[in-house]
């Protein structure tokens, strides 16, 4: 989705790995959208969140999909990377290596909050992976 043979996809595709923050965005079922900071992994092509299971967002997902993801713009609104997607719920465990790169690219946030991982997994156990339909850059 993303051509890294352009200079937008190399510096979105750059931001992606390196970025701890973005912004989601869910509809709630009385049509109200609901953004959100999230901690986020890119992995093959699309975006992984952990969630705690008692909040909004899980249900908003269920009902309906369709999301939007944005990272940060510049000072002045540029270096646009937003994403709308559709969100779904993932069952059972993350694969080891899926673990681990989130664990790698989080664990300074994790240890900073004073969590240690398994505490981290303990009250964000819901896997939430996005796949893009449509991505803006500039």
């Amino acid at each position: 989705m993303i051509d890294t043979t352009t200079t937008a996809g190399r510096r979105a595709a750059q931001r992606l790995g390196a970025e701890l923050i973005a912004w989601l965005t869910t509809v709630r079922p009385d049509g109200q959208p609901q953004s959100s900071p999230i901690w986020f992994l890119w992995e093959d092509g699309e975006i992984l969140l952990l969630s705690r299971a008692d909040t909004p967002r899980p249900a908003n997902i269920r009902a309906n999909p369709r999301v939007a993801f944005t990272l940060n713009t510049d000072a002045d609104g540029g270096d646009v990377v937003t994403f709308e997607g559709e969100a779904r719920i993932v069952d059972g465990e993350l694969p080891a290596a899926t673990e681990a790169a989130y664990k790698a690219k989080h664990l300074g946030k994790i240890l900073e909050y004073g969590w240690d991982w398994e505490k981290m997994r303990r009250d964000y156990p819901l896997a939430i992976r996005i796949a893009p339909t449509r991505v803006r850059l500039g």
